[in-house]
């Protein structure tokens, strides 16, 4: 944080000094919309954590309130072993792609980020895992929604 300050300081110096446009409204926008990313991302990984080491009833513990509104914690428990077990163990993961916004279909509004990752699994197969992570009323950020596909 302290770091990215010091950087649109500079910036914004250099642009008052150069004659060009200081930072606008949409740039502080932009910057707030990586910080969520980059926010939502950490607490995705650290979620997926709990379900690669096979923690699924914390996994559930730590997700967000909708989530435990649509599945209960048994239900849940039976559906990752379902949805993952044909392809554990699950290996590296890339992020293939990161989107911030306020409206999922079906869920309510909000901010959300929709998170893809290209994961290793068994076989030397690759999967996408799809991560919702929302953020809930007291600012941290859940996830909502988990999906996994074949590739």
């Amino acid at each position: 944080m302290h770091f990215r300050f010091r950087f649109r300081t500079v910036i914004g110096l250099a642009a008052v000094a150069f004659g060009t446009a200081p930072l606008t409204a949409q740039d502080t926008l932009a910057s707030d919309t990586t910080q969520a990313i980059e926010e939502a991302t950490a607490a995705a990984l650290a979620w997926l954590e709990l379900v690669d080491a096979g923690e699924h009833a914390a996994s559930w513990d730590s997700a967000a309130t909708s989530f435990k509104r649509v599945v209960g914690k048994s239900d849940w428990e039976s559906a990752v072993q379902q949805a993952r077990g044909q392809f554990e163990p699950f290996g590296a993961r890339t992020v293939s792609s990161s989107q911030y916004t306020t409206s999922i279909p079906n869920a309510p509004p909000g901010e959300y980020v929709v998170l893809q990752f290209r994961t290793a699994v068994a076989g030397g197969r690759h999967v996408t895992e799809t991560v919702v992570p929302m953020r809930e009323a007291d600012g941290t950020w859940r996830v909502s929604g988990y999906f996994v596909r074949p590739e």
